[in-house]
């Protein structure tokens, strides 16, 4: 097949801004290498998101990329734009949540280009991502091989998958491009861009399982017993967890962990409110 004829179908070229949150990408990045130590080449990431773009049926390339994190990690490469966030310890992610909020929000309001492209889970975006599209902006999302089982990924996380649902385009990142983004590391324009970026670790889930029941059974305790007796009849006819206790409950555990939570460790969390709502009308 020529060139030409492999492309004949691809959508139009167009600008396209990336916003990325440094750790929803690392915590990517995590599941699909073994932590190397070496930290996100920044210097390599508008490329390597333009080519998972151009895979993906896009012939755009990434202009600019905004970068949220709450440190800086030393690179300054050509056409990223640091923003400096408030450390997810000391707010739970409100500052990256608003910081992020605002700038899709001025994108859109002045048509700032032709395709977003975004890397984030947080699903309090839905109405802003819905708002972009509407003003004929294209909205894609950066995410991993579990998005290929949609209806495993709903039961599992519903918030993520009405996000993802959302997308314009869903994008994975497959190992190639990871390697990529950890590839190369001090070897950019500038000598300081080897300082470590965050990595995400990994995780024994049976360890951090205690924190995640005392935070649902502090929940649970304050909970008034009329809406225990709503929500425990609300769960015996659904398998989900309704979006506002869910949303509560993931961001406390957010502020304990003080980083964002893994989708396994989402699953045990909401395993554990079923449980603790279910078992407690049980007894």
């Amino acid at each position: 097949m020529s060139s030409s004829s492999r492309y004949e179908n691809y959508s139009s070229n167009g600008s396209c801004i990336a916003l990325i949150d440094a750790r929803y990408i690392t915590w990517l990045l995590g599941q699909i290498n073994e932590p190397s130590g070496e930290g996100i080449n920044r210097h390599n990431l508008n490329h390597v998101l333009s080519s998972l773009l151009i895979q993906n049926g896009l012939m755009v390339e990434v202009n600019r990329v905004y970068w949220y994190a709450d440190k800086h990690d030393g690179q300054y490469p050509q056409d990223q734009i640091h923003r400096s966030v408030v450390p997810h310890s000391m707010d739970g992610g409100i500052s990256l949540f608003q910081t992020l909020s605002h700038d899709l929000k001025r994108l859109t309001e002045r048509k700032g280009c032709d395709h977003l492209f975004i890397a984030s889970d947080d699903e309090r975006l839905l109405g802003l991502v819905d708002d972009a599209q509407l003003s004929g902006i294209s909205v894609h999302l950066l995410t991993d091989e579990s998005v290929r089982q949609m209806d495993q990924l709903s039961k599992e996380d519903p918030g993520w998958v009405r996000l993802l649902s959302q997308a314009d385009r869903r994008v994975i990142l497959h190992p190639q491009a990871a390697r990529d983004l950890t590839q190369g590391k001090g070897q950019g324009n500038n000598a300081n861009h080897n300082a470590p970026a965050p990595q995400a670790a990994p995780v024994n889930l049976e360890e951090i399982r205690p924190k995640f029941e005392e935070v649902v059974k502090t929940w649970w305790s304050e909970e008034p017993e009329d809406l225990r007796e709503d929500l425990r009849e609300e769960l015996q006819a659904s398998r989900g967890i309704p979006q506002e206790i869910d949303r509560h409950l993931l961001l406390q555990v957010r502020k304990t962990l003080e980083r964002t939570l893994s989708f396994p460790e989402k699953k045990i969390l909401r395993e554990l409110i079923r449980n603790t709502v279910l078992e407690t009308e049980e007894k």
